[in-house]
C-alpha cells in the first residue's frame, strides 16, 4: 500500500473524513496506520486549509511583504545614498522575486511527487534533513514570524500615539498604553480560525497599503515643495566605522521590508492543483511592491535626506509637535497604517497558531467544538499578550526591524531557497542556474552575518538612551 507523505493533500482530506466519521475508529494494518498518522495533525487540518485561489495567494503575499516596514526605507536610504540605495532596492526586489519563485517551484515538484509540503519545516525536513528542520529552519522561522508580530504591535502603538499627540498635544498617555490598546484589538483578529479565513481581510489590506503608501509619497512631495521643507543633505557619514555599520544596518532593513518567511504556508492555502498559482500571486504582489516601495523610498529620501526618521511618518511631524502636512491628511495616513498593521500581524501569527493547534487541539473533533475552541482562544490570546508585553518593553522599532531582517529574513528568503532548489533539482554544475544560486547563497550568508553584527551594535548603542517601557 502506498503511504501518504506528511501534510499531503490526501492526508488533509482523509483527516476531514476521519473527523466527521460517525462510527468508532476501526483497527487497521500497520501500513495503513503509518499512512494515516499525518492526518492527526490539527495544525494542518484547522489552520493550513487548502481552499484558496491564486488571487488569495496574492492577497496573502501582499500583506506579508507590502507592510508598514516599507515606511523605514527612506531611513535606510539615508545610510546608503542615492546610487547604492536605489540599487539595493532593485536588487532586493529581483532577488526576492527569484527566490520566492524557486521555493514555489520546489513545492510544486514535491506536490507532483505526491508529498505536498504545507509548512516550511516539513519542506526542510524532506529536502535538507530532519536536523536542518528541527534546529535551523523551524526555530529561525518561528523567531522571525513572532518577531514580526512584536514589531507590528509596537509600530501600531507608536502610530496610535502619534494620532493622540496631534489631537491632544499635552496628553499624558504613555507609549506602552497605546501598545496595550493595539494588542487588545489584535486579540480579536487572532481568533480567526485559519489562514484561508484571512483572505477578505488581506484583500482590504492590499488597498490599505496602496493608500498609505500613496499618502506617504504625496506627503513627502508636499513637504519638499513647501516653505517648511527641511534643508536637504544627502551626505554620508564621514567616519568610516559609522558608514560601514550604517550600510549593513540599512541592508538589514531593506531585507526585512522585502522579507516573507512563510512562502510554504501561503502556498498551502491554495487548493489543488497548485502548479502555477503561486507565480501568479507573486506577480500581483510585486506589482504592488514596485508601486509602493520605490515611491515611498525615493520621495521620502528626496525630501528629508539624511534627516529621515526611523519611519517616514515620524518625519512628517516638526520639532514643535505640529504636522508638516494638513492635520486631516496626517490622521488619515496613520489610520490606514494602523488598520493594515493588524492584518500583517495576524498573518505572521499563523505559524504560531499552527504550532499551538497541533499541540492543543483534537483533530478527531470538529474545529468549532468546545474542545477545540477553548484552547484556541486561551493559547492564541496568550501569544498576543506575550508579543504585546515585549513590544511595550522594547520600544525600538527601527532597531528591531534591522535585527529581524539580518537574523532571519536574509537567510530564509535569500539563502535557503537557492540551496533547496539546487538540492532538489540538482542542476548541472556547468549551468548558469547552479552558479547563480550558489553565488546568492554565499553572498547573502556573508551579508546575514555582517548585518546581524551591525544591527546588534545599533541596538546596543540605542539601548543607552532608553529604558524598559520607555515613552518614546
Amino acid at each position: 500500500m502506498e503511504t501518504l507523505a506528511p501534510n499531503s493533500e490526501d492526508g488533509q482530506r482523509r483527516g476531514e473524513e476521519m473527523k466527521n466519521a460517525d462510527g468508532p475508529a476501526i483497527a487497521t494494518p500497520a501500513t495503513t496506520v503509518v499512512s494515516q498518522a499525518p492526518t492527526l495533525d490539527a495544525g494542518v487540518l484547522f489552520v493550513l486549509q487548502s481552499k484558496g485561489s491564486w488571487l488569495h495567494c496574492g492577497y496573502h503575499l501582499t500583506t506579508s511583504i507590502v507592510a508598514p516596514a516599507l515606511l523605514s526605507l527612506p531611513f535606510a536610504m539615508a545610510s546608503l545614498g542615492w546610487t547604492a540605495g536605489v540599487f539595493c532596492l532593485l536588487m532586493a526586489a529581483a532577488v526576492t522575486f527569484y527566490s520566492y519563485n524557486l521555493l514555489s517551484l520546489v513545492l510544486d515538484n514535491q506536490a507532483k511527487l505526491g508529498r505536498r509540503q504545507l509548512r516550511f519545516r516539513d519542506m526542510a525536513h524532506q529536502i535538507l534533513g530532519p536536523r536542518w528542520a528541527r534546529f535551523y529552519i523551524g526555530p529561525i522561522q518561528f523567531s522571525v514570524c513572532f518577531g514580526a508580530v512584536v514589531g507590528n504591535v509596537l509600530l501600531g502603538g507608536q502610530t496610535m500615539k502619534a494620532i493622540y499627540l496631534i489631537e491632544n498635544p499635552g496628553g499624558e498617555m504613555k507609549l506602552y498604553e497605546f501598545v496595550v490598546i493595539f494588542g487588545a484589538f489584535m486579540l480579536l483578529l487572532a481568533q480567526l480560525p485559519s489562514f484561508h479565513s484571512l483572505r477578505h481581510i488581506n484583500l482590504l489590506s492590499l488597498f490599505l497599503c496602496l493608500s498609505y503608501s500613496a499618502c506617504a509619497t504625496a506627503g513627502s512631495i508636499y513637504i519638499g515643495h513647501s516653505s517648511r521643507a527641511p534643508p536637504r543633505d544627502y551626505s554620508l557619514p564621514s567616519d568610516n566605522k559609522d558608514l560601514v555599520f550604517g550600510i549593513f544596518n540599512a541592508i538589514a532593513i531593506v531585507a526585512t521590508s522585502y522579507g516573507n518567511g512563510i512562502i510554504p504556508e501561503i502556498q498551502a492555502t491554495a487548493a489543488p492543483p497548485v502548479q502555477g498559482k503561486m507565480f501568479k500571486g507573486l506577480c500581483l504582489c510585486y506589482a504592488v511592491v514596485v508601486a509602493t516601495f520605490f515611491s515611498v523610498a525615493v520621495s521620502g529620501y528626496w525630501t528629508f535626506g539624511n534627516l529621515a526618521e526611523g519611519t517616514i511618518l515620524a518625519s512628517f511631524v516638526a520639532a514643535n509637535g505640529r504636522p508638516l502636512v494638513p492635520k486631516w491628511f496626517f490622521l488619515m495616513t496613520n489610520i490606514f497604517t494602523i488598520l493594515q498593521l493588524t492584518a500583517v500581524a495576524v498573518v505572521y501569527l499563523q505559524p504560531t497558531n499552527e504550532v499551538l493547534e497541533g499541540l492543543f487541539a483534537d483533530p478527531t473533533k470538529d474545529q468549532y467544538s468546545a474542545r477545540n475552541v477553548a484552547p484556541r482562544i486561551v493559547f492564541r490570546s496568550l501569544s498576543v499578550v506575550m508579543a504585546t508585553v515585549i513590544a511595550a518593553m522594547l520600544p525600538f522599532f527601527g532597531d528591531v526591524n534591522a535585527v529581524i531582517g539580518a537574523f532571519g529574513f536574509l537567510p530564509l528568503d535569500f539563502v535557503v531557497p537557492a540551496v533547496m532548489y539546487n538540492v532538489t533539482f540538482r542542476p548541472s554544475t556547468r549551468s548558469a542556474v547552479f552558479w547563480v544560486n550558489a553565488a546568492l547563497a554565499t553572498l547573502f550568508s556573508v551579508l546575514a552575518v555582517l548585518g546581524s553584527i551591525a544591527a546588534v551594535r545599533q541596538v546596543a548603542l540605542d539601548a543607552k538612551n532608553y529604558k524598559l517601557f520607555a515613552n518614546v
